[in-house]
């Protein structure tokens, strides 16, 4: 046994390494350019690159932000290295999300987030399902518009500071509900939970009103949800017959911690019994 692990790399291990060399072009800081726009990759290192199934965060930046900062964020790295995925972070279009409320409308963002998925699967062999997507702030507003247009698009969703802005939709689209976890700052000014208004023509959403769009359709209005503190965390999760539905909030305001999408992958590992490598 131990001369066949010495003679070459484990399969995971070498998959990874091929889809590596495939596309040289790009990674870490190069970005990897689709029609439409553009993303950046970094691959887990060390003994978690076999055991990592190909799994991969995509993380969205908030306002006027970029995704070129975020693929330097030493802690997001950190993370994706100790659970053994990728991390990938996307660009908006000049620091902007096109969500369907939004103020400006610069691209189709489901058709963008479909190009970017199908691109890191052929690169990179990230595996579809075994993908978390999380966005702070106008990514958050992103990330739960990407959940209401079609749940299965991400394996899990982890929102952080911002989920769905006035006109609230009646219903989603989507013909699933999402594992679906969200962070939120009770003290947070700039996204309260109960939402605020942007100028005099946009509003930000509420909070506990966003998450009811997903009760309703989940037809679990009236279930008591379970309640349970992890840290700093006072969380309550609903449980569909599908799905999961969980509402996280600490004392802080607007930011975000490497820590709670760790917490979200493992969650969202736990609750698709994947067999994936957990932080310690």
């Amino acid at each position: 046994m131990a001369t066949a692990w010495l003679a070459g790399p484990l399969p995971g291990e070498a998959d990874f390494a091929a889809a590596q060399a495939a596309d040289s072009s790009c990674g870490e800081e190069i970005p990897c350019k689709v029609s439409d726009g553009q993303y950046y990759v970094h691959l887990p290192k060390g003994d978690n690159l076999a055991n990592s199934a190909k799994g991969a965060i995509f993380f969205l930046h908030g306002h006027g932000g970029n995704a070129l900062n975020e693929i330097r964020n030493k802690s997001f790295l950190q993370m994706a290295d100790d659970l053994g995925v990728a991390f990938i972070a996307v660009d908006g279009l000049d620091g902007t999300w096109s969500f369907p409320t939004a103020p400006q409308h610069k691209r189709d963002e489901f058709a963008f987030f479909d190009h970017v998925l199908a691109d890191a699967e052929k690169h990179f062999g990230i595996n579809r399902e075994r993908t978390l997507l999380s966005g702070f702030s106008s990514g958050a507003f992103m990330t739960w518009y990407l959940a209401c247009d079609n749940a299965g698009r991400f394996s899990g969703y982890a929102p952080i500071a911002g989920a769905f802005w006035e006109p609230l939709p009646e219903s989603c689209t989507s013909e699933t509900i999402p594992y679906l976890f969200h962070t939120h700052g009770t003290s947070d000014q700039m996204v309260p939970m109960e939402g605020r208004w942007i100028g005099e023509r946009w509003k930000q959403g509420d909070v506990m009103k966003s998450f009811d769009v997903w009760l309703r359709q989940a037809d679990i209005e009236d279930q008591v949800p379970e309640t349970y503190q992890d840290g700093d965390l006072a969380c309550r999760r609903w449980t569909p017959r599908e799905g999961v539905l969980e509402l996280c909030l600490h004392p802080g305001g607007h930011g975000v911690k490497a820590g709670w999408i760790r917490r979200a992958w493992n969650k969202l590992a736990e609750a698709r019994h994947w067999d994936l490598i957990k932080s310690q």
